[in-house]
């Protein structure tokens, strides 16, 4: 029987790119589309997919509770969160929810091709970047979601910031100096590792429960 993979993600050339370079490696591939959640689940109720790569930003999905959505639906179906996102960044959030593996869009030919082979065959696809990652987190207890690295004080003003709001608005809202406001902007970011607020905005929305 041949292998069986949805390709889960709103881009054409996207989903067009990665099916070619699977059915060049896979025999008998059968590949199923999916321009939103709905349509993956819509999908998987008729198709068994043994993989699904599942792009973290698809229309209609966009956090860590479609990872359970598709357990109620398909137990075997193996969950390769597929993304732009910096991996170290979001693969463990995700793997903690219940994914499979986690494929950066920028890997190679050879790594997606090898990446889909490791997944059928074992269960699971981990980078040697997430492995490090991981051995890291259990020796030095490192939170597996940054933001528990942030005060409350912090949590608010990097909401108020994701939101749009300015220095001044958040001065005036939180009723403290522009300065302290620039002091929270510069040690959120340090603490993040992120240098910008589209970077801030994602890790809120990946993260905050």
């Amino acid at each position: 029987m041949g292998l069986k993979i949805l390709l889960a993600d709103d881009h054409s050339v996207v989903r067009n790119g990665i099916a070619i370079i699977l059915k060049d490696a896979f025999t008998g591939l059968e590949v199923k589309n999916a321009q939103s959640f709905d349509e993956v689940i819509t999908t998987l109720k008729t198709f068994e997919a043994n993989v699904i790569f599942l792009d973290i930003n698809i229309p209609g999905g966009n956090s860590t509770a479609m990872i359970a959505k598709i357990r109620q639906i398909t137990a075997n179906t193996r969950i390769m969160m597929f993304s732009a996102y910096q991996e170290i960044q979001y693969a463990l959030r995700y793997i903690h929810a219940g994914a499979d593996g986690f494929l950066s869009k920028d890997s190679s030919e050879t790594e997606i091709v090898d990446a889909v082979k490791t997944l059928v065959a074992t269960g699971k696809y981990i980078s040697s970047n997430v492995k490090e990652k991981i051995l890291e987190n259990v020796l030095h207890d490192t939170p597996v979601n940054p933001l528990e690295n942030l005060s409350n004080r912090e949590i608010e003003v990097a909401e108020l910031l994701a939101r749009g709001e300015g220095n001044l608005e958040i001065s005036n809202l939180l009723k403290i100096q522009m300065t302290t406001v620039s002091t929270y902007k510069n040690r959120i970011f340090e603490k993040l590792k992120i240098s910008n607020v589209v970077n801030l905005a994602d890790i809120l929305r990946i993260y905050k429960n």
